[in-house]
């Protein structure tokens, strides 16, 4: 028998990336809303409750409303926005952070997909606050470029225009006021006391992408060498079907001292990178935006909560 699943907000990028995953899929029956209906509370409350799973690709206040329309037990509800991640009754949809994460997502009706590049960014803190190699209020800052699909419809269709901004050729940091809306489920997930200083970039490429924390050595909780991160954040993910761990410096991995935000596009996977020296280590995550920093994500999620491989269709 087929689960019946219900995208709400197919329309959007991530909505339309979970859809092409399950399209070929024959454990999973799509059920849809007429476009005139979309915004309908009535036909959309008919929908999510007759669902055995529903996918909110919505904006956060869109995403609420939804979630508070469910009205049945049984259904499943998986959140790709803001809305709900830092809400202790969510499951945060992180499962190689831990067997606990992963636990609660198995048995939770409700469970919040992390943001991309809290995604990246959360696979670098969280293991290093946990482990007791980075103190709770070490003041991270967090480099992080993206491809352009991660900034919604409105600037993909800016980026492919004709006669566009010569601006827009350039990588363009945003978020100048430090206050990104992935901010709080990075401080919260982590563990750490302070939200970080949060640099990201949006790049002339359409999907892909990298976050990077530099560490001081001497601000650190303990005396530790690269090599003794590396083999942590190896410790850590080992087992992990979808993050895994590179050799110090990437070898063997990076041909050259480079490492592109693009390789993994069109994957689910996440590499972690642990480089520089022992006086100052950069661990670096690299993955899809689309991928293990969304849709990925979420279908990896339901594919768990179904009991099924967490690689179904990925």
């Amino acid at each position: 028998m087929a689960y019946k699943v219900f995208i709400d907000g197919k329309e959007g990028t991530t909505g339309l990336k979970i859809f092409e995953r399950f399209e070929k899929r024959t454990d999973i029956e799509i059920i849809t809303i007429d476009d005139d209906k979309r915004k309908d509370p009535v036909e959309k409350a008919k929908m999510i409750n007759s669902s055995d799973f529903t996918f909110l690709c919505l904006p956060d206040a869109a995403a609420i409303e939804s979630a508070e329309l469910c009205t049945n037990p049984k259904t499943r509800i998986i959140d790709a926005s803001t809305a709900h991640r830092t809400n202790p009754d969510w499951a945060y949809g992180f499962p190689e952070l831990g067997a606990d994460f992963r636990k609660k997502i198995e048995t939770s009706n409700r469970v919040a997909v992390p943001g991309c590049y809290a995604s990246g960014s959360i696979a670098i803190c969280y293991p290093l606050v946990k482990s007791g190699i980075m103190p709770s209020d070490y003041p991270v800052v967090i480099h992080a470029v993206s491809g352009y699909s991660g900034a919604g419809k409105k600037a993909i269709a800016q980026y492919e225009a004709e006669g566009r901004d010569p601006g827009l050729d350039s990588p363009r940091l945003y978020a100048l006021t430090q206050q990104h809306k992935h901010l709080p489920e990075i401080k919260k997930i982590s563990g750490l006391d302070f939200e970080p200083i949060f640099n990201p970039y949006v790049c002339d490429y359409f999907q892909g992408m990298t976050v990077t924390v530099g560490l001081h050595a001497r601000l650190l909780s303990k005396k530790v060498t690269a090599k003794d991160v590396q083999e942590m954040f190896a410790a850590h993910y080992e087992g992990s079907r979808f993050v895994q761990v590179a050799p110090l410096m990437g070898e063997g991995i990076l041909p050259e001292q480079f490492i592109p935000a693009n390789t993994l596009a069109g994957t689910n996977n996440m590499q972690v990178f642990v480089y520089g020296n022992d006086d100052r280590i950069m661990i670096t995550t690299r993955f899809d935006n689309l991928g293990k920093g969304a849709s990925g994500a979420a279908v990896q999620c339901m594919n768990i909560m179904m009991g099924i491989s967490e690689d179904t269709g990925l």
